[in-house]
């Protein structure tokens, strides 16, 4: 079975080619698109012409918003198809382009491939009411479907699994903190492999200072600019999603390594906040979990950059967090990258931290693979047992 995953950002695109037999899961092929228009046929069959069309068997997207009725991976058919459509309000910018992907595949390989829709939400179906509440009008809640949905859930259930895996303390909890750090970014507090609480919440807006969003913002700002400027909707969001941010607060780049190597004074405010926001966060869901067990990074940045973690974590020596200089600066991402499907990662933190910090790095194409053939045998088992019927 070969089968190509199709992660679809906003103007961002990640193909990955995958086979599975009896002896597990082989990563054929990946590539991966920045600042791309409107999904383009050429690109995936440049792509998938690394093998033959013909032995593709299944198709898995990333789909971000699934709302409050997808909550779990799906094989897509119109009706499912439908609902990604229905939520295109509550993710204009990313449904859009995963849909549009989705035709891509089916015009390209056929009707006949099967594809799966895995949604970037569904981790937090099961967030507390307490997490997903805005002290908003109740009725005017309900009926505009405003609620913290949560996002970047397959790179922190990636993080939990991969973690849990490792684990052989039997005296933990279970109780982790996730860090995704790359162009987006988001922090995850998880007990037993279930989250608790999420920064990301209505929208990908909300939480950790990101590459070019704005991250926590008093919604003031939004009400007093409208005033102050007349901006319409469009121009607002394209302030608050790609001008802000490392990029808006630094006025010169959305790159991290570029900020890390800048005396720009506003390069290096651009950094520290980004890192003081990681801490209060980190603060904050020690005190929602009672303590951690783990604080795990992942992400372009969280993984590559050993600055930027102990920028985070200086001073938390007196809540048991330790790093240790020398393993946190010899952590390599390429070689966690080249490893990680047979299990690598790589602990930070000195022996005796009360806290273990890993570095781990972030397959979501992996779990995307695992949930799609998960649904697919599902789906031909309930086809054979129709047919015995």
């Amino acid at each position: 079975m070969t089968i190509l995953t199709i992660n679809a950002g906003s103007s961002s695109l990640r193909l990955s080619l995958f086979a599975s037999d009896d002896d597990g899961l082989v990563q054929l092929a990946e590539a991966h698109h920045q600042d791309i228009g409107s999904p383009d046929h050429l690109l995936l069959a440049d792509f998938i012409a690394l093998v033959d069309a013909a032995e593709i068997t299944l198709i898995v997207h990333r789909v971000v918003h699934g709302g409050a009725g997808l909550t779990t991976p799906s094989l897509i058919d119109a009706r499912i198809e439908a609902q990604i459509e229905q939520l295109i309000p509550l993710a204009p910018l990313h449904n859009p382009p995963a849909l549009e992907w989705i035709r891509v595949a089916r015009r390209l390989l056929g009707a006949q491939v099967p594809q799966v829709a895995v949604f970037d939400t569904a981790f937090y179906r099961s967030l507390p009411e307490v997490a997903t509440t805005y002290a908003l009008p109740h009725e005017l809640c309900q009926r505009y479907g405003i609620r913290r949905y949560g996002f970047h859930g397959i790179a922190h259930r990636a993080m939990w699994q991969h973690w849990w895996g490792l684990k052989q303390n039997a005296k933990q909890s279970g109780r982790v903190i996730s860090v995704q750090l790359g162009s987006g970014c988001s922090i995850t507090a998880i007990e037993h492999g279930v989250p608790v609480d999420t920064s990301m919440g209505f929208s990908p807006l909300e939480g950790l200072v990101m590459a070019t969003r704005s991250g926590d913002l008093d919604p003031g700002v939004v009400t007093y600019l409208q005033r102050q400027t007349g901006m319409s909707v469009e121009a607002l969001d394209d302030i608050l999603n790609k001008q802000s941010g490392l990029f808006g607060i630094s006025g010169e780049s959305n790159d991290m390594r570029v900020l890390l190597d800048s005396d720009n004074p506003q390069a290096v405010l651009a950094v520290n906040l980004y890192c003081y926001r990681v801490r209060k966060y980190i603060g904050a869901y020690l005190a929602v979990l009672g303590g951690a067990d783990a604080i795990l990074f992942g992400g372009g940045v969280g993984e590559n950059s050993s600055l930027v973690r102990t920028k985070i974590l200086q001073g938390m020596e007196w809540l048991g967090v330790e790093l240790d200089p020398v393993r946190n600066d010899t952590v390599c991402h390429d070689a966690g990258r080249r490893h990680h499907a047979a299990g690598k990662a790589a602990r930070i933190s000195v022996v005796a931290s009360q806290v273990d910090v890993w570095v781990i790095a972030v397959n979501e194409a992996l779990m995307m693979v695992l949930d799609a053939i998960a649904v697919f045998k599902k789906g031909r088992v309930s086809d054979e047992k129709g047919e015995q019927n």
